[in-house]
Formats: structure tokens, sequence, C-alpha cells
């Protein structure tokens, strides 16, 4: 599928890199199949810490994510097991946690949501976007400090 996009442009996406998400996320009920998309310019063989989730069905849409143990290494919310059970049965190996990021003009104040994560089951390829039950997990946790610290560690 060809989808044109406002961060990558013209981009072919596979079927089988299709996330759905059956209820939408928090905010855009009715966006229901994205796919994690990274600029591959900045791949200088890492990881990329920030990925794009991608709507399929609004191609103008995309949100910055990232995987929150990259800058809460201790990472463990309480989800609601009911909450999350539309996205199949999940073991260790077909999860993947992602929280968005946002990047506001002054880099220095950018923050993840460590409050309302995105819990996807990768086997499946089915996401939803949860509230985490325990309350020590902001909505705007700064990161800028930390990503600086963790790219001189690898430099």
């Amino acid at each position: 599928m060809k989808l044109t996009t406002r961060i990558f442009g013209e981009v072919e996406i596979e079927d089988s890199k299709i996330i759905s998400f059956p209820n939408g996320i928090i905010g855009f009920p009715d966006l229901k199949k994205f796919t994690l998309m990274h600029d591959e310019s900045d791949d200088n063989g890492a990881t990329n810490t920030i990925k794009w989730l991608q709507s399929i069905e609004e191609p103008g849409f995309a949100m910055p994510v990232m995987d929150p143990l990259v800058v809460c290494p201790d990472y463990s919310p309480e989800i609601d097991r009911t909450k999350i059970e539309d996205v199949g049965d999940l073991s260790d190996d077909d999860i993947l946690v992602l929280v968005t990021v946002t990047v506001p003009h002054d880099l220095t104040k950018m923050t993840v949501n460590l409050m309302g994560p995105f819990v996807i089951n990768v086997k499946e390829m089915k996401g939803t976007q949860a509230i985490v039950e325990n309350d020590n997990y902001p909505v705007k946790f700064p990161i800028y400090d930390i990503l600086k610290k963790n790219k001189e560690a690898n430099s």
C-alpha cells in the first residue's frame, strides 16, 4: 500500500506492518490503523530513539513515540488487564510498550507521557492506548537531559 505522509513523503507500507487499534487512540477514536516508522537518515546502526506512529487512514497524522525504558529504566506501569484484553494474549516476547513524545520549539522542554502508554501485541499486530493505574507516572516527564546523557554515553 502506498501512503503519502507529511513527515516521510510517499512510502510503501506492507500489510504485515499495519497495527490495528480496535478502539482508536485517545483523542482520535476514528483512527484505527497505524504503522511504526523511523527516519532512516538518522540510522547510524543504533536503534532510533524516537519513532513515529503513522496513521494509515489519515496520512497527515503521525505522533512521535519511544520506548519508555530509554528514559525511565524502572518504568513498570500497572494497567487493568480488562482495558487491554482486545489486543489478545500478551507474553513478554510479544509486547511492545511505547509512550508519546512532546517536542516543543524549545527542545530542552521535551517530555514523554508515562501515564498513557501504547500497548502493542507485535505477534497479532493489535494495539491499544491504556491509562496507567499507579499514579506515580506523570503525563509530562522531562527527557531532554536524559537523552543528552544517553547520547554522550554512546559517543
